[in-house]
């Protein structure tokens, strides 16, 4: 009698190949090994940026769409370990609504550099540090301060804070300090007339999420940008005449409002005396925003743009703040190619509120303020 025929659907172990156990295992335990150090990196970046900056996340937390204002300005009441907003959306300490009688207030406008997230605290501003000295120095005439700088803005935004809040405030000092963000918006127009940019490459789904991958993506980035050989050949004449037609607006609206306007000349760490490669380091952040410009078409730039702050305060009647370069041009200074460390700050300070001090402008407006403390008739 033949044997039965095998069942097909039968379970023999001898022949049923089994798994390999000791693959799995080790797969499994790579994958958590990986897992564990990314989380590793991501949190010594983290702490790093809390440590530099004051915050675990990217500094754009700080800022919000104002639909009444139509542009971004600061959280009102944002807080971290550096950064203190006061209840009206501004870097520094609250103010007292509506001014009171004999106070005399400052107002500065500006950018990035003016509301300074890389220095190590409000009181390390030198916005900050201006008024301090100030008061000080005149310690019979109450004062205090608006900062009103906002990262990435341009004069346009400036007029708009100014027009839509800062005037309410009754300034009696206006500070203006911009160039970097409006010259990177002609120099942009110039490059796409000439078809230098190419479409910004956009951060990954990753890097909104991971400040590390945030961080490795934008320095691939930049040495994408320093490799690029394609620059502007040169700036046309009428170059910086936008910024020269808006930064006179916006010292008008700002004579209209207060007694004294004050314009500052703009600073970075570039310097014509340095070497190539010393201002090819200090360039890197400016060339981020601006790769077809070289550190050379950059220093050429900021030259422009001040010979133009300088005009506008001459043709105004201005107090100027110039001597750019009393702030050394090297990494003590500057935390980038345009942001003050805490040393960068203090200098900075000292020259614009030395720049006031020289004025006999000043000296009457303190004088008349000082006058009305003394003789409790007080002033608007």
């Amino acid at each position: 009698m033949p044997p039965p025929s095998p069942d097909p659907h039968s379970h023999n172990p001898k022949t049923t190949p089994k798994p390999n156990t000791h693959l799995l295992v080790g797969i499994a335990i790579i994958l958590v090994m990986s897992t564990l150090l990314l989380l590793a990196v991501e949190g010594m970046v983290r702490i790093r940026q809390w440590w530099l900056y004051g915050t675990l996340f990217q500094l754009e937390e700080v800022k919000e769409h104002k639909k009444d204002l139509g542009i971004e300005a600061p959280k009102a009441g944002y807080t971290s370990r550096r950064v203190q907003i006061n209840s009206l959306g501004f870097r520094g300490p609250e103010l007292t609504v509506p001014k009171p009688k004999g106070t005399l207030r400052l107002a500065f406008l500006g950018g990035s550099t003016t509301f300074c997230a890389e220095v190590s605290s409000n009181e390390h501003v030198w916005v900050h540090l201006v008024w301090k000295r100030l008061q000080e120095l005149n310690p019979n005439v109450p004062m205090d301060y608006i900062n009103a700088g906002v990262t990435g803005q341009t004069i346009a935004g400036s007029l708009v804070l100014l027009q839509k809040r800062i005037a309410a405030l009754q300034p009696d000092v206006i500070f203006i300090n911009h160039a970097s963000n409006d010259m990177t918006r002609e120099a942009r127009m110039l490059a796409e007339a000439q078809g230098l940019i190419s479409k910004p490459i956009a951060n990954s789904w990753l890097a909104n999420y991971s400040l590390f991958w945030y961080l490795v993506e934008k320095n691939y980035q930049i040495r994408i940008i320093q490799a690029n050989k394609r620059h502007l050949d040169k700036f046309p004449d009428d170059f910086g005449q936008p910024f020269e037609n808006n930064l006179t607006q916006l010292v008008q609206e700002s004579q209209r409002l207060a007694p004294l306007t004050v314009l500052i000349t703009w600073t970075q760490q570039m310097r014509k005396q340095h070497s190539p490669e010393a201002n090819r380091r200090a360039a890197a952040s400016s060339q981020f925003f601006m790769p077809f410009l070289t550190p050379e078409g950059l220093l050429e730039g900021y030259a422009r743009y001040n010979a133009v702050i300088a005009r506008v305060a001459q043709t105004t009647g201005s107090v100027l703040v110039a001597d750019e370069n009393r702030i050394p041009g090297d990494a003590i200074h500057f935390n980038d190619a345009v942001h003050f460390t805490d040393a960068g700050s203090q200098i900075m300070a000292e020259r614009v509120s030395d720049g006031l001090l020289a004025d006999p402008r000043w000296q009457k407006l303190l004088q008349k303020h000082a006058e009305a403390s003394s003789s409790g008739s007080g002033m608007p």
